[in-house]
């Protein structure tokens, strides 16, 4: 529930600013007021669009992130190697729920993902049934053979393993080896497998845009908050 009425250090604890073990110590070295007075009782029950840390409103209850992934990073909590959320504010990356990504990009995948400790969004925002569009600049191996736009668009083409035709798709050819490619579906390595279906492999992918959400103004490993 959003600005739930609770005690002041499962407000603290749950966005991270502090474990509950720790919060008697968090009000004494930091300010922390309800309606501009102070306070030192952890215990006390407030809203939490009543509290103030340091003068500073509270973090959102409700966290999503677009970001713009860099190359090399992995989206997963436990995996090796530098893991997204490494590129969090530590206060976020303590959060309670977890921030975790909605759906994920490739390690050499870079681009547009979001992010959230809302798992009724993530999951909607992954299900087959959202058809979210989500917009890739691809780079290829060879040069464009010239009929993958017509594949792609027809909705009859079968990934290699899979049962049921990808929904129609969407190609713009920029250059002999560069296209940019607009799918509603989110299937594992679509995109790479699509142009492997055709003869052809996915040198570089940048996703551009997720949904109405474009990273073209953030550079690799911003982000910022959105409202969903």
């Amino acid at each position: 529930m959003q600005n739930s009425l609770k005690r002041v250090d499962a407000h603290l604890s749950s966005l991270g600013y502090c474990t509950r073990s720790e919060a008697k110590r968090f009000l004494t070295t930091n300010n922390v007021s309800v309606y501009n007075e102070r306070i030192f009782d952890v215990t006390k029950k407030v809203h939490h669009s009543e509290i103030r840390v340091n003068g500073e409103l509270l973090d959102a209850e409700r966290l999503v992130i677009l970001m713009n992934k860099p190359h090399g990073v992995v989206c997963s909590h436990s995996d090796s190697g530098v893991l997204i959320y490494s590129l969090l504010p530590p206060r976020w990356q303590r959060r309670n729920p977890k921030v975790s990504t909605i759906g994920r990009l490739d390690i050499d995948t870079t681009g547009a993902i979001l992010l959230s400790d809302d798992g009724a969004l993530n999951h909607k925002l992954t299900s087959p049934k959202s058809e979210v569009t989500k917009i890739y600049e691809v780079t290829l191996a060879q040069a464009l053979r010239g009929d993958e736009a017509e594949i792609f668009a027809s909705g009859e083409l079968l990934l290699n393993g899979e049962k049921k035709p990808l929904l129609p798709a969407k190609m713009e050819v920029i250059g002999p080896i560069h296209v940019r490619v607009e799918i509603c579906e989110g299937r594992y390595h679509q995109v790479k497998r699509m142009f492997a279906s055709v003869g052809n492999r996915v040198t570089a992918l940048h996703r551009a845009s997720f949904g109405d959400f474009s990273v073209e103004d953030l550079k690799p490993s911003e982000f910022r908050e959105i409202s969903l």
